[in-house]
């Protein structure tokens, strides 16, 4: 049985979770996500149980370690742990949805001591072929508070029985275990060429809750990358404006 914990998420557009610990209570979070800690939190970094835990993870795109944070002290004491990049962070509770919840890989921000954390492939042969950020899920299993953190803003869908929802791959977040999920090909010589949305879409079809978000962090890398290639220079980064005053002054 995870450990209950009280909790307030705190911020706009980067957030923080801000959790309040009784004595003896723990949180487990992804390495690298704690803010602060009052006197009397320890914190001990491991596998989380042993090196195949490990790796699983590292096959979700977390890390291989897993950090701990127990209160060790005699009265209650808060802790914080930041988003990684700009959005939100979505607070659910396994419990509320049969006993667990799929979330797409590194989504993971911190959850109750107790909550299992585990790999979950999809089960069509389509999405494990071409599913790319789709492939791969976590699976939150437990009765306590998870955390996912979502790049942008969050969108909110209760699909009904047999409705149908196509999504970019890199923009669902999480969803109830009852979803059915497919990856599809996006059709069309002209889309796959030219669309700019990738070969391939996730079908998700209900009953069941969804959870998407506007930026995913793969899109957000990509356009940075692309800025850095093209503009990210020094001479680069001075555009048009710079090198025509350049030749026009003649130090080009």
């Amino acid at each position: 049985m995870a450990h209950e914990i009280d909790y307030v998420i705190l911020g706009d557009d980067i957030q923080v979770v801000e959790v309040e610990m009784d004595p003896g209570e723990a949180i487990v979070a992804e390495a690298g996500a704690m803010l602060y800690l009052e006197q009397g939190i320890e914190m001990q970094t491991s596998t989380g149980g042993g090196i195949l835990k490990g790796l699983k993870r590292m096959i979700t795109g977390e890390s291989f370690f897993i950090t701990s944070f127990t209160n060790h002290g005699a009265v209650k004491r808060k802790m914080a742990l930041a988003a990684p990049y700009p959005g939100k962070i979505i607070a659910i509770n396994p419990k509320d949805f049969g006993g667990s919840f799929l979330c797409q890989k590194d989504g993971f921000l911190c959850a109750a001591q107790g909550i299992d954390i585990n790999i979950a492939f999809t089960k069509r042969i389509g999405a494990g072929l071409f599913g790319g950020e789709g492939f791969i899920l976590q699976r939150l299993s437990g009765d306590g508070n998870c955390f996912i953190h979502a790049g942008g803003t969050i969108l909110k869908r209760q699909l009904a029985v047999g409705e149908q929802l196509r999504v970019d791959t890199g923009c669902l977040v999480a969803f109830e275990p009852t979803v059915d999920y497919d990856i599809k090909f996006i059709g069309g010589f002209k889309n796959s060429l030219f669309g700019g949305e990738g070969l391939f879409y996730a079908e998700l079809t209900g009953p069941g809750l969804v959870y998407l978000q506007s930026v995913p962090f793969s899109r957000l890398a990509d356009r940075i990358v692309a800025a850095s290639r093209f503009g990210g220079g020094r001479e680069e980064s001075r555009g048009l404006g710079g090198l025509l005053g350049g030749f026009i002054s003649g130090n080009e």
